[in-house]
């Protein structure tokens, strides 16, 4: 166990690459919630469970940060790689969720350049920019914020946030399936 703790993710201790990371999900949730208040014109939970976070999001980054950090300094390749990972990413997901849930959690049918109502030109657009700002912007001041967190906090921090997550998300997931069962 401590070999986990004492684990570093470019710079930052395992609790607080945990904190970093729903740090993501949360940012995400906002962007996500922030998009279809401006779409619907209501207020909607846009994470999978009830808690304030999109999963997705940190994983994105992640993927991201690994794959293009090479390509840092050349905007134009970073934003067309982000573009195009931040789709294909998106579009991965929406397969996984019609085979788990039998359905997936947005809808670009009505959007200019889709394709299943999964992806669209809109989207894959904004997520190159999203990219951009992430390298450029985001990431140094996300980053260096967690870093500052001393460890006996991180850690608390980071298990308060993987348990309420893991038991959100689990009950979630249970009423989803009881729910996909009661529907067959």
């Amino acid at each position: 166990m401590s070999d986990l703790i004492a684990m570093q993710y470019h710079g930052l201790s395992m609790a607080q690459t945990i904190v970093w990371f729903f740090i993501y999900a949360f940012i995400g949730w906002v962007m996500e919630c922030i998009v279809i208040r401006r779409e619907k014109g209501i207020w909607e939970n846009r994470g999978f469970a009830k808690l304030p976070f999109c999963i997705i999001y940190p994983f994105g980054a992640i993927a991201v940060y690994e794959l293009l950090s090479p390509i840092a300094d050349n905007i134009v390749a970073l934003y067309i790689s982000g573009a195009i990972i931040a789709t294909t990413i998106e579009y991965i997901t929406a397969k996984v969720m019609l085979m788990l849930f039998g359905e997936f959690w947005w809808d670009y049918k009505n959007k200019f350049m889709n394709y299943q109502g999964i992806i669209c030109l809109e989207s894959t657009v904004g997520w190159g920019l999203l990219t951009v700002f992430f390298f450029k912007f985001m990431n140094r001041y996300v980053t260096i914020g967690v870093s500052r967190i001393p460890g006996r906090i991180a850690n608390t921090i980071a298990i308060t946030l993987l348990v309420a997550y893991i038991l959100d998300f689990t009950t979630q997931f249970l009423h989803s399936l009881s729910k996909e069962k009661e529907c067959n």
